[in-house]
């Protein structure tokens, strides 16, 4: 099967809801999944929290962390690396300055390392993933300020 059928493939996946597609030609197939099956996610069940009455009016409530700046989401399914082999330098640190087209990382999908460029110029404000981490298409990898 042509390398472009299977990159338009994965195209179709990504843009629409379709989490799996299986094609036959003759005797070639090949079967793309938009979730990873290198490590199983656990069942989850969720169970409703137990309610407990509020200790006072004016307590204070945790507030989440609001995220501010460019997010620069993951594109695909993958294993997020900060380098390009272990023991090299990563490719951003924090506090550090990216122009367009500056490489962030790479995530390996399905044995191909596809690179990550920032889509915006700035400084890098925070890492949201550590490294050797897989991630999931949409989840934000980045912040830049």
């Amino acid at each position: 099967m042509d390398i472009r059928k299977i990159k338009k493939l994965i195209e179709i996946i990504e843009e629409s809801g379709i989490a799996e597609l299986e094609i036959k030609e003759g005797e070639e197939a090949i079967r793309i999944s938009r979730y990873s099956s290198a490590a199983p996610a656990a069942p989850v069940s969720y169970q409703p929290a137990p309610v407990t009455p509020a200790p006072s009016a004016t307590a204070a409530l945790p507030v989440e962390e609001k995220i501010t700046g460019h997010v620069v989401k993951s594109p695909m399914v993958g294993t997020f690396y900060r380098s390009a082999s272990p023991g090299t330098k990563v490719f951003v640190e924090i506090g550090q300055s990216v122009q367009v087209g500056t490489t962030l990382c790479i995530i390996e999908a399905m044995k191909i390392l596809n690179q990550i460029e920032a889509d915006k110029s700035g400084v890098i404000s925070k890492i949201l993933v550590e490294n050797a981490e897989p991630v999931e298409y949409g989840q934000p990898l980045f912040i830049i300020e």
